[in-house]
Formats: C-alpha cells, sequence, structure tokens
C-alpha cells in the first residue's frame, strides 16, 4: 500500500513537472550576432584593449597562437592587436551577408527596373521605328507612282520631240521646195517678160515696117490706077 502511494506521488509530481516546464520548452531564443570583440595589445585580458570590433569586422590573419588562443590581426586601417580565436570566424556574419543579400537584390532591383526601362525605351524606339518604315513605304509607293508618271510623261515627252524634229525636218523640205519653186517662178517670169519684150518690139518693128511700107504701096496703086486712065 506504501509502496502504491509513492508510486502515486511519484507520477503526480513528474506530471505537475512537465506540466510546468512545457511553457518554457515552448518559447525559442536566438543568440544575437550584434556584439563587439576588443582587440588587445597583448595575448590575454590583462594587455589593453586597443579598440572594439564590431561583428562581421573583417581583419587580416598575421599570426596565430593555437596555444593561448589568440591571433595577430590587421585592421583595414592598419590597427594591428590580439583577438581571441574563439570570436573569428572564416566566413562573415549573417547580419553582414544578410547586408550584402540585401545591398545586392536592392542593386538587382535597380538593375530590374532599369532593363525594364530600358525594354520600355526599346519597344517605344521600336513602335516608332515601324511607324517610320511606315511612312516610307507609303513615301516610297508615292515616289514610285511619280516616278512611273514621269517615265509615262518622259516617253510622251520624248516621242513629241521625235514628231516635232520629224516635222521640223518635213517644214525644212516644204522651204527648200518652196525656194526653189520661188526661184524657178522668178526665172519663168524673167523669161516670159523677156519674151512679151520681144514679142513686143517685134509688134512694135512690124509696125514700123507696114507704117513704112504701106504708103508706098498705096501709092503705087494709086499711080497705077491714074495710069490706066
Amino acid at each position: 500500500m506504501k509502496y502504491n502511494i509513492s508510486k502515486t506521488v511519484t507520477l503526480m509530481l513528474t506530471l505537475l513537472f512537465i506540466f510546468n516546464s512545457a511553457p518554457l520548452l515552448a518559447e525559442e531564443r536566438y543568440v544575437s550576432d550584434r556584439l563587439e570583440i576588443t582587440m588587445r595589445s597583448g595575448q590575454g585580458s590583462q594587455f589593453k584593449i586597443i579598440r572594439m570590433l564590431k561583428s562581421g569586422t573583417p581583419l587580416e590573419l598575421i599570426e596565430q597562437d593555437k596555444s593561448s588562443g589568440y591571433s595577430l590581426m590587421r585592421t583595414k586601417r592598419g590597427t594591428e592587436g590580439w583577438v581571441l580565436n574563439r570570436y573569428l570566424m572564416r566566413t562573415p556574419a549573417a547580419r553582414t551577408q544578410l547586408e550584402q543579400i540585401k545591398k545586392q537584390q536592392g542593386q538587382l532591383s535597380h538593375e530590374k527596373k532599369k532593363l525594364a526601362k530600358q525594354q520600355q525605351e526599346g519597344e517605344d524606339h521600336l513602335k516608332n521605328l515601324e511607324q517610320s518604315s511606315k511612312k516610307l513605304l507609303i513615301n516610297n509607293r508615292s515616289l514610285s507612282k511619280q516616278l512611273e508618271e514621269i517615265h509615262k510623261t518622259a516617253s510622251s515627252a520624248l516621242a513629241i520631240n521625235n514628231e516635232n524634229k520629224t516635222l521640223k525636218a518635213r517644214l525644212m523640205k516644204i522651204e527648200r521646195e518652196q525656194q526653189t519653186l520661188q526661184q524657178e517662178y522668178s526665172a519663168l517670169k524673167d523669161r516670159t517678160d523677156r519674151d512679151w519684150f520681144m514679142i513686143g518690139a517685134g509688134v512694135l518693128l512690124l509696125g514700123i515696117i507696114a507704117g513704112l511700107i504701106l504708103p508706098r504701096f498705096q501709092w503705087r496703086r494709086r499711080h497705077q490706077d491714074w495710069g490706066s486712065l
């Protein structure tokens, strides 16, 4: 009986302990990486602190003493001192990496926006080029039509020019023929005038001769008539 009572009490205490400790197990905590470590002038806490180093500060390893647990380090500004090895990591702190990731993410976001802007500008430029291409195509068609009309006009002008040359040649031929006829007419007129002049002169001469002969002939006839009486 006593054994059962003690067993029951032990079980109750165990359950009570579990119930009381359950909230503590449910809550979690994380160690913050926002801390500072010391850089000292020597290997030990008794040496002077040269400066405080924030978590994530990059350092250059000069010398490492595993026995003392310290390493001689140099900052970017050239400050040298001893730092405990357990505070040193081969990779940057998570906070530093996170900041770098955020910075890279910001840069990538900026680059993305920049590329999106360039893409939009490229699309706008492409649209402008397409519109310009359409205008050039319309102008090309218009110019082709005008060129075709010019060819037709030039062909017509060439035909007219050839016809004008033919007409000029015919006109020159007619003018030469006209000049020839004019010369022949002038020569014929001169010859006709000479013929009429000769005829007139002949008629005049015949008249003069008749005027000289007829009176004598009439006188002889009268003289004969008188002699017969």
